[in-house]
């Protein structure tokens, strides 16, 4: 099966915007080639920005490398393929394997042990998969999944917020001026209607004086799920005299 058969079956009809492009963008031509490394270019750079602005990790430059090697993988499949006479896209399989590999690494625990990173790596996996489906041809479904990653990246982070401080589970760090305080904040804890599932000592803060703990807290008193948000649950514990300092994680 050829491309163009592939693209017929992929969308029920040849990919549109090649379709409204002319011949020319459907086959891997230079024009072509030269029209989906320019696309990954300004596609990858505004998702990179919106990284950027944000000050995570990987941001601007990783994001437009991250997506021309996965544009460049299938472009140079198909030429490596007329030449030679493969049918096997080693390069796309390739640049799927490195960018996973590749984005791993910019996971990360914070001294707070929480896991940092998480949504950068992942969207630049996406950011490789955008590039490879440039490369192939598929218009249509780059720029379709490149809104989707930008409206992802960019919009729904409040919807997840708003749905995280309204959940019956949530995580702090806390910072107590004595370790002998932890047995009353547990019985305040507890008298409040929340359950604690998990206490882990950090010892990133050894030397510092204090006792610094992360708990996995559960809401269960019926009133408390009703009413309360962990905002309001977090800033009424801050009150307390021996808490030195606490935060959802």
């Amino acid at each position: 099966m050829d491309k163009n058969s592939f693209l017929s079956l992929f969308f029920g009809i040849e990919d549109p915007i090649a379709h409204i492009l002319g011949d020319w963008s459907k086959e891997p031509t230079p024009a072509a080639a030269v029209l989906r490394i320019a696309l990954a270019f300004f596609l990858s750079a505004l998702i990179g920005w919106e990284r950027s602005s944000k000050r995570h990790s990987a941001g601007f430059r990783t994001f437009i490398a991250m997506t021309l090697s996965g544009t460049l993988a299938p472009l140079l499949d198909t030429y490596i393929g007329r030449k030679f006479g493969s049918t096997f896209f080693l390069l796309s399989a390739a640049a799927v394997v490195s960018s996973a590999r590749i984005a791993t690494r910019t996971l990360f625990f914070s001294s707070r042990n929480q896991i940092m990173g998480l949504t950068t790596a992942v969207s630049l996996w996406a950011s490789c998969f955008l590039g490879i489906a440039l490369g192939a041809g598929f218009y249509t479904l780059a720029l379709v999944s490149f809104f989707a990653i930008l409206f992802c990246l960019s919009k729904l982070p409040a919807l997840e917020f708003y749905l995280k401080n309204r959940s019956n589970h949530f995580e702090i760090h806390l910072e107590l001026k004595n370790s002998l305080n932890l047995q009353n904040f547990v019985t305040t804890i507890r008298r409040l209607g929340l359950k604690i599932d998990a206490i882990e000592m950090n010892s990133a803060y050894a030397n510092s004086g204090l006792s610094v703990y992360s708990i996995a807290i559960s809401i269960s008193s019926a009133e408390l799920k009703k009413y309360k948000t962990h905002r309001e649950i977090i800033d009424a514990l801050s009150t307390l005299e021996y808490v030195y300092y606490i935060e959802e994680i």
